[in-house]
């Protein structure tokens, strides 16, 4: 990290969204990828250990759906939302056993949009997840796929990660994923694309230059990103994309040497 102000600040951060999506959470067969898994879990546990509150926002229904199944990925809204109810199942029964190695206990939240907006629903969510970190349980959240209005409502689980931690008051989010940081340009199709270490602000054409497409295992894309970073951000949470190839890339996201992008958070209006 570059800005000396913001890493000290980061070290200092306790509770901690970290996203991860289906494309890093899978092999190119499609097939879940059960080392980082739980490699991931440990790390998080881990963390926990150090005194931080961690909130795990995680996609991957849909992909475990079709492994269990073993059937071809769906293309049909109506498909994926009948998978993900198979393979929300089989997602918290790894989650659920991988952490209980390393001694911590997970509670499962499913969100649809109309849980943020419902002023009644949201300040219900807000109490279950305080209860839950003061318990010292890991909650594990993922969209309401099977009965989602929307398709991805959330923007593939990365707006959701934002709202997330606008209802948990988070001190940072993490959003894991297939690239190492936020670019100047495409770096799979331009080999002399630069990342940029820090963002102050985001900007409409920042948005649309991103444009919307993610990879053939995810939804979302450096678009559904840079809006989750704009929802954080103007809520007064920092947000950082690192790659996922490594969870342990976390431990030095929390002590400020870890490469990637650091979206700054809005100074609140006064």
């Amino acid at each position: 990290m570059e800005n000396e102000k913001n890493k000290k600040q980061i070290t200092a951060f306790r509770r901690i969204v970290v996203k991860i999506g289906s494309s890093s959470l899978t092999h190119d067969t499609g097939k879940l990828d059960l080392r980082r898994i739980e490699h991931l879990c440990r790390v998080l546990a881990d963390l926990k250990n150090m005194g931080k509150e961690v909130i795990l926002v995680s996609s991957g229904a849909v992909a475990a759906g079709v492994s269990k199944i073993g059937c071809a990925r769906p293309r049909r809204t109506a498909e994926k939302q009948a998978l993900a109810s198979v393979g929300q199942i089989e997602l918290m029964r790894l989650y659920g056993e991988f952490f209980s190695l390393y001694g911590q206990t997970v509670a499962q939240i499913l969100l649809t949009k109309d849980v943020i907006d419902s002023p009644a629903r949201r300040e219900a969510a807000e109490a279950t997840f305080e209860e839950l970190l003061s318990m010292g349980i890991i909650p594990i959240i993922n969209e309401n796929d099977p009965i989602s209005c929307y398709e991805l409502e959330f923007g593939g689980n990365d707006r959701l990660s934002a709202y997330v931690g606008v209802v948990c008051h988070a001190d940072l989010i993490v959003n894991l994923t297939d690239i190492d940081g936020y670019y100047d340009s495409d770096p799979r199709k331009n080999p002399f694309a630069k990342r940029i270490p820090y963002v102050e602000s985001i900007t409409d054409d920042m948005v649309t230059a991103a444009g919307g497409a993610g990879t053939e295992r995810g939804t979302g894309g450096m678009q559904a990103k840079l809006l989750a970073a704009k929802i954080a951000s103007e809520s007064g949470i920092p947000m950082m994309i690192v790659s996922a190839a490594d969870p342990e890339i976390l431990y030095g996201v929390l002590d400020g040497s870890a490469e990637g992008t650091y979206f700054a958070a809005s100074a609140p209006e006064i």
